[in-house]
Order: C-alpha cells, then sequence, then structure tokens
C-alpha cells in the first residue's frame, strides 16, 4: 500500500527541520467550481496540507465567518457528494493531502461504509469529525484505518489527561490541537497554554500535533510552530475567499494571503 499523503508529507518536513503549514476551506465557497482552483492556489502558496469542510447546516463548533461560508455553500449547491467531486478533480493536477473535515451527519446520511470507501477512491486521505465521540467511532474508525484514510482527532486545551489518553490513542494523521476554548474564528492574541498542551498531547503520542483556531498572522504562525509540528489557518482564509467571492483574482488573492504565513510555518524569512 503507498505511503499516506499525510503521513510523508510530515516526514519530509521533519527531515528538513519544517513545521506543517495547514490550510483549511469551506468546500463550495464561493461556489464548488471554484474550490479546486483554491486548492491549487493553497498548493502553490506552500501549504502543507488541505483541510476541506462539509458545509453543515448547524455547525455547532464555528464561528459567524464559517457558518456564513457554508451557508454560501449550501447555496451554491454543496453537500458531502460533491466535496468528494471536488477531491477527485483535484487529484488530476496534485498530490496535497487533504482531510475531509464535517461534522458527522453529513456522513451518517452518506453511509459510514459508502462515505470511507467513495472519499479514499476519490484521494481523501484524511477524516476529521467535530462532534464523534470516541466512544461512538469505533466502527468508522476502523474502516478508515483499514482502508488506509487516517482519523484525525480534535482535543480541546480542556480536555482531561484521562480523557486525552483515550483520545489520541485513536488518532493518526495528526491530532489537532485546540488553542482556546470557544468556536472558530481569527484572534488578536493566543493563548498562553499551547506549549503546555502540545507537551501534554506528546507524553501520549508520537503521532504529530497541529494547532489551530484563531490563528490569522505571521507571528501568531511562529508562535506556535515554535512548539507543535503543524499550524492550522482556517477562518482568516474563509475571510479573504467572503471579500473576493467570485472575483476574478480570486485564487491570487487566496495565494498571496497565504504564502506568508506558510513560509512562517516554515521557518522562512522573519518579522
Amino acid at each position: 500500500m503507498a505511503t499516506n499523503r499525510i503521513d510523508g508529507r510530515f516526514a519530509e518536513l521533519r527531515a528538513g527541520g519544517a513545521r506543517a503549514f495547514v490550510a483549511y476551506l469551506t468546500a463550495g465557497d464561493p461556489s464548488p467550481a471554484a474550490t479546486p482552483g483554491l486548492v491549487l492556489a493553497l498548493e502553490r502558496a506552500g501549504c502543507d496540507i488541505i483541510e476541506l469542510g462539509v458545509p453543515f447546516s448547524d455547525p455547532i463548533a464555528d464561528g459567524p465567518t464559517i457558518q456564513q461560508a457554508f451557508q454560501r455553500a449550501l447555496g451554491a449547491g454543496a453537500h458531502l457528494g460533491r466535496v468528494l467531486e471536488i477531491i477527485a478533480e483535484v487529484r488530476r493536477s496534485s498530490q496535497v493531502p487533504i482531510v475531509v473535515f464535517s461534522y458527522y451527519n453529513p456522513v451518517m446520511r452518506y453511509g459510514d461504509a459508502a462515505f470511507v470507501a467513495d472519499a479514499v477512491a476519490a484521494g481523501a486521505d484524511g477524516l476529521l469529525l467535530l462532534d464523534m465521540p470516541p466512544e461512538e467511532a469505533g466502527g468508522l474508525i476502523g474502516r478508515c484505518d483499514a482502508e488506509g484514510l487516517r482519523w484525525v482527532t480534535l482535543v480541546a486545551p480542556t480536555t482531561p489527561l484521562e480523557r486525552l489518553s483515550e483520545l489520541v490513542g485513536r488518532s493518526s494523521g495528526f491530532v489537532y490541537l485546540v488553542s482556546r476554548e470557544g468556536v472558530t474564528g481569527a484572534r488578536e492574541s493566543l493563548s498562553g497554554g499551547i506549549a503546555d498542551g502540545v507537551a501534554r498531547i506528546r507524553k501520549q503520542t508520537s503521532v504529530p500535533v497541529c494547532v489551530g483556531f484563531g490563528i490569522s498572522t505571521e507571528r501568531q504562525v511562529r508562535e506556535v510552530a515554535a512548539h507543535a509540528d503543524g499550524v492550522v489557518v482556517g477562518s482568516a482564509i474563509v475571510k479573504v475567499v467572503a471579500e473576493c467571492g467570485n472575483s476574478s483574482d480570486l485564487c491570487q488573492r487566496v495565494e498571496a494571503f497565504a504564502r506568508p504565513l506558510a513560509d512562517a510555518a516554515h521557518g522562512k524569512g522573519g518579522l
């Protein structure tokens, strides 16, 4: 079996002493047709892993920026099946690692077995379900493991130690550490507990640890990259997409915004 693209990318980054830059996009915003071009723009900017968010009507963990992106995507006709088609389209010209980022309801409606099989066939590399507790995820995790689809676990800064062990013990690909309490959305400052949070997880697993929620500037990316294996930027990129809409320079503006953030994660340049 071929090496999973997520595993391969982290191995490359470790060899070069760099951290991963992980970028989130809401699939289907501003339209399903525009999303493959945005993925390729982020790859050109230096993005190591793409999280493709599946639009959902009740996103309890997301702030206004991504909630609004979900509404635009749903209005444009995006749904889980279309997201898999987008991944397949990206795979015609790119091998950038892709994580499907979703709430469980769309996957449940699609069917666990059918979803895993179709996601792998489309070219997805990982799955992150925001609202799937590990007690209920055993069967789905087993299907992912059997098909080579990495299971990415979301960990909160308040997760108790015994719970943390259970969560990260199920994780492959990487562990996603939420940088602070609350919903997604860019913030001017970050929590002071990121270093400790990463250290707690590393005592439980050798799987890479990425940190996200609220990260939007080069300074913040460098701050997080000093401790974690990867840095996730989501709402700040989605905001650029919202500002550009279907303008002809959408991809260029997203690429220009993401490039210095990717450079910061990779240890290039400086402030």
